[in-house]
């Protein structure tokens, strides 16, 4: 008959006690304001054939720019000579 209590009190007023602390203001107390992005400041998918080809030639242009970085980066890796871990 003991164990009829506490059941009562973790099923029955565990609950009811947090909706009571908490209230019914979740949103005013525990909100962040301007969390989520404006609609303008998100990613937009293209839907049209010219919007598509478009976003392509961003994408690809940003890939031949790294690429391009990439390469000089290397090529004056390259001409720098090697340092064997002496200083003198």
């Amino acid at each position: 008959m003991g164990g009829l209590n506490l059941e009562f009190g973790m099923y029955v007023m565990f609950p009811i006690g947090i909706m009571y602390y908490f209230g019914t203001n979740l949103d005013d107390r525990f909100s962040v304001p301007n969390f989520w992005p404006k609609p303008e400041e998100c990613n937009r998918i293209p839907h049209d054939r010219e919007e598509i080809r478009a976003e392509y030639d961003r994408i690809v242009a940003r890939q031949k720019l790294r690429q391009a970085k990439k390469l000089e980066e290397e090529k004056l890796r390259g001409s720098q000579p090697p340092n064997n871990g002496s200083d003198s």
